[in-house]
């Protein structure tokens, strides 16, 4: 896409930036993460982390109709065309390449909750523990609540290390499922080690719009509870270490159906491939699909979960897109 003043938008290209901040609304810059439908059926909210933005688009026409920019200490003062040196040019706001990754809405669709993929750098960047969680009224684009989620540490307690956000699903108005993983497996020739849903429940959390640094985040952050660990699951269903994805990304709820009569919420769960149709493992050429799992969730595991209502039917069967299905049950 080409603006009038010349300037190609919406390329991905990373020196594709305007003067000022990474949130300057002139940016030309596109790296898009989550998206959600809106309650109207008409529009997507899709989640950016070069700003970091959340941008409304027309289903219909695919054009950008709202921007929704995040505060000022989300922002990086000084964006650069590499990573290197946008990371050394900043010591606040998103860092580069972990932006806004996640992205969920209310099922009664009033609320965005969006989240980051690593801390801020001014709350101590890829080496800390807690990230940013906000929700946005969609009746007014403004930002209502900053919540703390703190990420498992999957080093040693000598030499600490935590893996990042990729995304986060609502299950109703207050509950949310966020995906938490390392970058190991299938795209990366190595053994994966932690892909786990995780729930958390918003209501009653401490509000952290005022805090800065790991110290005060921490202090504050939600209680969160396993749901579902993605590579015991994966492994008890015939993958290896080597052949999980390595990036688990993307959650979203499907339609309610039967197995075995039994009524099933389902829970997509995909992964990104980075383009790479073929990866080495072992210094073996191996194919490297999108691939997508299917988690069957039965109605005591998820109690409260609630269904998002979008007015238009459902026009495209699970069966048709050749995923692969896991259950999900409550042992007695």
């Amino acid at each position: 896409m080409t603006g009038s003043n010349g300037q190609n938008y919406f390329t991905g290209r990373s020196d594709a930036f305007a003067t000022g901040t990474s949130t300057n609304p002139n940016n030309a810059r596109l790296d898009l993460e989550g998206i959600r439908v809106a309650a109207d059926g008409k529009s997507v909210y899709i989640s950016d982390e070069y700003g970091p933005y959340i941008y409304r688009f027309d289903r219909a026409t695919g054009e950008r109709t709202g921007v929704i920019t995040l505060p000022e200490k989300f922002a990086a003062t000084t964006p650069a065309a590499t990573e290197a040196a946008e990371i050394a040019a900043n010591t606040s706001g998103r860092v580069t390449n972990k932006g806004m990754e996640g992205l969920a809405i209310t099922p009664d669709g009033k609320t965005l909750v969006g989240v980051m993929q690593s801390p801020l750098a001014q709350d101590g960047g890829t080496a800390a523990s807690t990230v940013r969680i906000v929700t946005i009224d969609l009746a007014t684009g403004k930002v209502t609540h900053e919540y703390a989620y703190q990420l498992d540490n999957i080093g040693t307690a000598a030499k600490p290390k935590y893996g990042t956000i990729s995304e986060i699903v609502a299950i109703n108005d207050h509950e949310f499922i966020i995906d938490e993983r390392d970058g190991k497996g299938l795209g990366d020739d190595s053994k994966a080690v932690q892909k786990k849903l995780y729930t958390i429940n918003l209501s009653g959390a401490q509000d952290v719009s005022n805090d800065t640094g790991a110290t005060a985040l921490a202090g504050k952050a939600v209680t969160k509870t396993l749901f579902v660990d993605l590579v015991a699951l994966l492994k008890a269903n015939g993958y290896t270490d080597r052949t999980i994805p390595a990036k688990i990304e993307g959650l979203a709820f499907g339609p309610d159906v039967w197995v075995d009569g039994v009524l099933q919420h389902s829970l997509i769960v995909v992964n990104d491939n980075d383009f790479l149709d073929t990866v080495d493992v072992n210094g073996t050429p191996t194919a490297n699909p999108s691939q997508f799992f299917v988690l069957g969730i039965t109605g005591d595991v998820l109690a409260n979960y609630q269904a998002q209502q979008i007015p238009e039917p459902a026009t495209l069967a699970l069966a048709a897109l050749g995923l692969t299905g896991f259950m999900l049950r409550r042992r007695k």
